[in-house]
């Protein structure tokens, strides 16, 4: 590691010679794999980028040139040589840094991501600004095949290509992977590309019918110039001048050709292939496995996880497989998400009915509402935090036409390590206010399984949230029962304050309601809500307590509060949530509990509102 180590930043990487660029890249890869099987983070997609983050470094003068990494799993490469290095150890661990760029961290990092598909306009928007201030300096997209395929990133090209005088460069790091398995006529498209005949035959002129003299010139036409003998295509007509495709781990191609680049105007393209995996055996042959993985023994792999409590995501896998089996309409729909969903089954069996529709959650959703026009039933599995990417369309293509689209909700509430990019606190508040939308929280394993059955059969659109990870290990029925719509229960029976949780937050209200003596409720639905229980409860209690596990500005509570005001009752009330800020990334368990969402938390919070009623001391065990 004599190279890397002496790399505190890119004006480093930048004195060292041509020569020692491939040795520097074996040991950042090799710096890599070590650093994350120890933190777990996003593998394959790094050990892919790690010649082309070196070459872009080496070549442009960042972070005076800015980059843009599309999504940003990919940039461990990136944070290490711009001089975190030595901090590696803390990613995604909480006060550590992130696994994705972030601009509070970094100079380099010059735009945060995490979502995919906004890098083009981001640089787009940066390089304008640079030309409005008469600043000569480059805007470099690095985007993914997978990230390709949104409609924002052709927004951002057809808006670029009309500008004839700036510094824009778009990489299209191509290697035929996104998390799942890509799909589209895009990927077809590159693939036909890539191995058309023109192009194989043009590579291979020198070895054919050149004269021996000519060699030479044919090798470097074949190594730095590869974009002049592809035909024209789509990106040259969006106006971008089209490089490639070339070796993105050829570094003796990457070099030179983007210092070519470098001196063009205009906006310009460059497609570089590279291999999920590269340098890593394992992960070349498994990328998906090795997408974002724990903790491992790089000289072992991963192995198979000891049996465990059944994770939210798998109740809802083999719902939809039992689902399925018994009608026929149902169809399955994931942006991209076929492994992270649980989808991989349902795939298997009912390949007919199973519709990967890329990066593309805005697509997704009014697909879903064209299938639902049809008599068909659509179960759409996506994040939270991504569909927010389809906010318009969840509201004028599904709920104010009333179709039956079900909605499978996963990562609801803190996801982690992930950060604020990917926890979905904010599903409670944008989904409650569209007319026609049925909400439902899980509160464990055997709810959400019969949540789900729920809506399905409710005809119009209704969504279920439910966490990361496992639950409390609850029996799972295998009947496909429902509840009864807008209906909550309760749980404890105590006095004086009745907690109103809701999906993961009835756990430790439980718990914090044995320490108070306090009734506890499990509402179920925050759409329609039970106003009667929440009635019932108001008029036997001298406070009532709402807890959810997602932004309490406009959330659950929120809800309580408009039905206690709807209905003239006046009564002390507290909404515990998750506070009107980001909350970065951490362990799930310290993050919930640093926001006063553990059963500690929550009977602490009620202690200092309501005062000590000669409760017992609080002793619990998370």
């Amino acid at each position: 590691m004599d190279l890397l180590k002496n790399i505190d930043g890119p004006a480093d990487l930048r004195k060292l010679s041509r020569m020692q660029l491939k040795p520097l890249a074996d040991q950042l890869r090799a710096f890599v794999l070590d650093s994350v099987s120890k933190t777990g983070g996003h593998l394959s997609s790094n050990l892919g980028t790690v010649e082309l983050t070196i070459a872009l470094h080496y070549v442009f003068n960042t972070p005076e040139d800015r980059i843009v990494w599309d999504v940003g799993h990919q940039t461990y490469p990136h944070k290490i040589l711009t001089g975190r290095r030595d901090r590696m150890d803390t990613l995604r661990q909480l006060n550590g840094i992130s696994g994705f760029p972030r601009r509070d961290e970094s100079e380099f990092d010059t735009f945060g991501t995490a979502h995919s598909s906004t890098s083009i306009s981001a640089a787009l928007g940066m390089a304008m600004a640079a030309k409005t201030k008469g600043e000569n300096r480059h805007a470099i997209a690095v985007i993914g095949d997978g990230a390709m395929t949104a409609g924002m990133a052709f927004e951002a090209l057809n808006n670029a290509g009309v500008y004839n005088d700036i510094n824009l460069l778009v990489i299209l790091n191509d290697n035929d992977m996104s998390i799942s398995p890509p799909v589209g006529a895009l990927n077809r498209y590159l693939a036909r590309l890539m191995s058309g005949k023109f192009y194989a035959a043009a590579k291979n002129v020198g070895k054919t019918v050149l004269p021996a003299p000519m060699l030479e010139l044919a090798k470097r036409l074949e190594e730095h110039a590869k974009g002049m003998v592809v035909p024209a295509t789509m990106f040259e007509e969006f106006g971008f001048n089209y490089i490639g495709p070339i070796d993105g781990h050829d570094l003796d191609s990457l070099v030179p050709t983007l210092q070519n680049l470098k001196n063009l105007k205009g906006p310009q393209f460059l497609h570089v292939v590279t291999r999920k995996g590269q340098g890593y055996k394992l992960a070349e042959a498994d990328p998906v496995l090795y997408h974002g993985p724990g903790k491992f023994n790089p000289a072992e792999g991963i192995k198979p996880a000891a049996a465990s409590k059944v994770t939210y995501t798998q109740v809802f896998g083999d719902w939809l497989c039992d689902m399925a089996a018994q009608d026929e309409r149902l169809v399955g729909i994931t942006p991209a998400m076929r492994e992270g969903s649980g989808l991989v089954q349902f795939e298997q069996r009912f390949p007919n009915r199973y519709y990967d529709v890329g990066i593309a959650e805005q697509h997704a959703v009014t697909f879903a509402g064209g299938l639902a026009c049809e008599g068909m039933k659509p179960v759409v599995a996506i994040y939270s935090t991504f569909l927010q990417r389809a906010y318009d369309q969840l509201i004028h293509d599904v709920a104010l036409q009333n179709l039956d689209v079900t909605f499978a909700l996963d990562r609801s509430g803190l996801v982690g390590a992930d950060g604020a990019t990917h926890a979905g606190n904010y599903d409670i508040p944008y989904l409650r206010c569209i007319p026609n939308m049925v909400i439902m929280a899980a509160s464990d394993e055997n709810e959400c399984r019969q949540m789900l059955s729920t809506a399905y059969h409710y005809p119009g659109p209704a969504s279920v949230r439910y966490p990361r990870g496992s639950g409390v290990g609850a029996a799972i029925e295998k009947e496909l029962t429902t509840l009864p719509l807008g209906k909550g229960e309760i749980r404890r029976e105590g006095k004086g304050i009745a907690i109103l949780a809701f999906g993961t937050m009835v756990p430790p209200s439980l718990a914090a309601g044995e320490v108070l003596d306090a009734t506890v409720a499990n509402m179920r639905f925050v759409k329609p809500l039970d106003v009667e229980l929440v009635k019932q409860l108001a008029e036997t209690h001298e406070a009532l307590v709402t807890v959810e596990e997602g932004a309490v500005m406009g959330g659950a509570g929120s809800a309580v509060s408009e039905a206690l005001a709807e209905a003239g009752i006046v009564k002390p009330i507290l909404h515990l949530g998750l506070p009107d800020k980001f909350i970065d990334h951490g362990d799930a368990g310290q993050l919930l509990a640093a926001c006063g969402l553990d059963a500690k938390g929550i009977a602490e919070s009620i202690r200092k509102r309501f005062g000590s009623k000669g409760e017992p001391r609080l002793v619990v065990n998370n």
